[in-house]
Formats: C-alpha cells, structure tokens, sequence
C-alpha cells in the first residue's frame, strides 16, 4: 500500500517506522526541516518538506496514487484538513489524530464522515484511559481489553518471593484450575517467549496473563501481588491525558485527588473545569512542593507532562518515599524498555494508541482489534473465523499451529471462554491471538476463508 503520513514528531516517526518494517510505500510529510532529516536518516521512506494541507506538496507526494493518508500532526486543524483534501483527491482511507472531541461527541452538529475522515484517533484520550485501569490494578504493568471488555490482558512482574517463581506453566493451571486464565506471553530481559506448558517462570520475568476480568484479583494474589485500592491520587501536569485522568477520579466517591499544573494560568482554569480535584500551581521539578502536598502519603503518583526525564525523575521520587504505584507518560523508544528495571511501576505512550488503531485498518474487516505492548515484540490480535477457513477445519490441538503463536481465548455465540486443546473455533467466532510479528501474516490467513 502507498500511504502518506502528514506529520514527523514522536507520533507520526512511529507510525511510519511501522509501516515502513511491514514493507508499505510510504511519503512523510512535515514542515519542520529537522524533524523531516531524523526520518530521512533512519528510515527507509520518502521524505517531503512542506504543509501537509498543500495541494502541490500532495501532488509531489503522490496522493492520486495513494491508498491511505495517516494525519498525526499536533493541530487538530491541520490533520482534518489534510484528510478532507485527500478524501476529495479520492484516497479510499483517512485517518486524523484528533485533540479536540467537538468533531466526535454524539451531540456535534458536523460529523467525522462529513470530514471526510474514516477514523478519528484520540491518543491522549486513550492514554487517560489506561492510566487510570493501571492505577486502579494496583499491581498491573500493562492491561487492555478485549472483546468489548469481556476479556482482559495483564501484565505482572515476577517478584523474588512470589510463589510462582520457579514453577511450571502447567503446574501452576493445574493448581489453580477452577479459574480460567492463560499466561499468553514472557517478556525475560531483551526476550519475548510466547510459552507452552513446560515453561517455567522465573524471578524478574513480565508476564501477560489473560483471563475474564472478575478473575483478574485472585490472578494477582496468585502471582504474589497484593491489591489494594488507590485513593488518595497525585497527578503532574495539567495535560489533555491528566486533565481526563482527574475527571474520572474527581468523580468517584472516597477519593483524594491532587493535580500539579505548572502555568498559572492553566491551573486557574482547571481549578474551575475540574470538580473535586485540588489543583495546585507548581513547577514540575519542585519537588519540596510535592512533598508538602503530601506526595508521600500518596497511593498513586502519575506524571503525565510533556516533559518526559520529569516525568521519569518524579516518579523515582515518589517510588522512594513510598508511593504505592507509578505511572508515568513516555513516548522515547530510549525511555520505555528501561523504565520497570529502573523502578517505574508501569509506563503508557500516546503513540501506541495510535499504532494500534492503525494496524487494525491495514489487517482488514475479520481483525476487530490490535494491540502492542511496551518493549514486547509480540502482537495480540482479535480475529473473526471466517466460513470455510483452515483454523475452523478441526480442533486446536489437532491443527498445527506454528510456533510463535498463541491462542488465549474464544468468543463464540456470545460466551468468551479460555481455549485449550479441545476447543474448535467455528466460523464467526472471535479468537484472542498473541503472535510474533513473523507470525501475523499466516495467522491471518488460517482465520480468512477458502475460496
């Protein structure tokens, strides 16, 4: 596929670093020079300096030709009108990172359809998201959701003393066979191992642990990890992502919430925005401030600015006096992998909010989702069986799947369940599939059907 992306920042360098790994043709276009250079230099893609929004630097860029334009620029303005002027140039996708949520409320007057955009993606909201399910699972490094809820992926960290370590995939389920769970992935120091039964975890190992979510407590308990809740919360930075972390806090019972805005004049405004939430104007930095603020006392500490060593170096300090559970907003590929092993509880990037969403369009109708995860090579994918296709021909443990590729669970006629060797996905069903990247393209086609 020829696919243009209208943007070269930490967002659109991703996507196009994705795209480019899985072979599309693909144009970068920004206006900044520099930002324009890294890409050039890094990636094997063709590189525009110039507006996005330009008709003749769309024509340079070849977009009567394209099958796809990707708009992740930080103006909401700029990425609606690049797409609006390639749906008029008859580009059959477009796709706009969007701050602002007027073009998608339900009560908006002007549509997204009436843009011209296909899918409108809201990283900084789906980052708010995530933060607060990680603060709310105390003990969790990732989780996600799937089959609209009903299934739920969570990362843990194998502990020296958790009872877990040093025993056998198999044992474990077989100590713990009234819940249904399955540990759908490994990652060990640099290593990403997508397990069978005979695997053995082991102390400082992250673990993926799919399961239904009402399970998700005694799962945690079980790997060693006490839950308790988070009530009393601290927030750094007045961001769209930490202004929507404080609305949903601010609006549950028993909670303390305190958020620390640097700009004066931002903290006045979301004084008066946010109900129930004590704003506070303060430098990021000042930590003799988040100490009086009470930052020890703290259950949770979420830093959330755009200033990404700030947000690292605080979360470290609350780490150290005590805070129960970190979390911090980081985009550097340089930052993410480090980030557990130098103490940080849990990391969220805006920018897989958008490569997931990106790389459900480019895997077509049967693919409902794709989600990646920080520092695992692995993919987990929602995939609908369709008539006639080889993985609906005979249960799963007569079909030989290749390694690399793992299948958690099933939703089939409305029932999720966990698979196991017995399981026959028929068609319409939807599989939770967790594979390398090498292995994506023949999953997909033992899900497609037969001609």
């Amino acid at each position: 596929m020829r696919i243009i992306v209208v943007g070269a920042g930490e967002v659109g360098y991703d996507v196009a670093r994705m795209l480019s790994r899985e072979e599309h043709d693909v144009v970068v276009i920004d206006q900044d020079a520099d930002a324009i250079r890294q890409v050039h230099e890094k990636l094997d893609v063709m590189v525009i300096v110039g507006n996005g929004t330009s008709s003749e630097v769309l024509d340079e860029a070849g977009i009567t030709r394209a099958d796809m334009l990707i708009a992740v620029t930080p103006v909401d303005e700029v990425n609606i009108i690049a797409c609006m002027l390639a749906d008029r140039l008859g580009v059959s996708t477009t796709i706009a990172r969007v701050r602002s949520d007027e073009i998608t409320r339900a009560q908006s007057v002007l549509k997204t359809s009436d843009f011209g955009i296909d899918l409108v993606i809201h990283p900084e909201e789906s980052a708010a998201n995530e933060v607060v399910w990680l603060v709310r699972r105390a003990s969790a490094t990732d989780i996600l959701d799937f089959a609209d809820g009903r299934l739920q992926l969570m990362g843990l960290r194998i502990d020296p003393d958790a009872p877990v370590a040093g025993k056998k995939l198999q044992d474990i389920a077989a100590a713990h066979s009234h819940v249904q769970f399955r540990v759908m992935g490994i990652s060990r120091g640099a290593r990403t191992i997508i397990p069978g039964g005979s695997d053995t975890l082991r102390q400082g190992d992250q673990v993926f642990v799919l399961a239904l979510p009402k399970y998700m407590g005694y799962i945690s308990a079980m790997m060693g990890k006490a839950e308790t809740r988070a009530n009393h919360i601290m927030i750094l930075g007045g961001t769209a992502v930490g202004v929507g972390v404080a609305s949903q806090f601010g609006c549950e019972k028993n909670k303390t919430v305190k958020l620390v805005e640097p700009n004066k004049e931002r903290a006045a405004k979301l004084a008066e925005i946010l109900k129930n939430v004590l704003v506070i104007h303060g430098a990021a930095t000042d930590i003799d401030l988040l100490v009086q603020e009470g930052l020890g006392e703290m259950d949770a500490f979420v830093a959330v600015t755009d200033d990404e060593e700030s947000n690292l170096v605080t979360c470290l300090m609350a780490k150290h006096l005590g805070v129960r559970k970190t979390v911090a907003l980081l985009s550097k590929n340089t930052y993410i992998p480090i980030s557990q092993s130098i103490g940080l509880d849990a990391a969220v990037s805006k920018k897989l909010a958008v490569s997931r969403e990106i790389h459900r369009y480019l895997r077509g109708t049967h693919v409902r989702s794709v989600a990646t995860i920080h520092g695992l090579d692995a993919q987990i994918v929602e995939i609908e069986a369709k008539p006639r296709s080889w993985i609906s021909q005979k249960p799963l443990r007569e079909l030989q799947l290749l390694s690399g590729a793992l299948i958690g669970a099933v939703l089939h006629e409305g029932e999720v369940f966990i698979a196991t060797g017995d399981t026959h996905i028929t068609a319409g069903d939807q599989a939770i599939v967790f594979a390398m990247p090498s292995r994506m393209d023949d999953i997909e086609r033992k899900f497609a059907a037969k001609s």
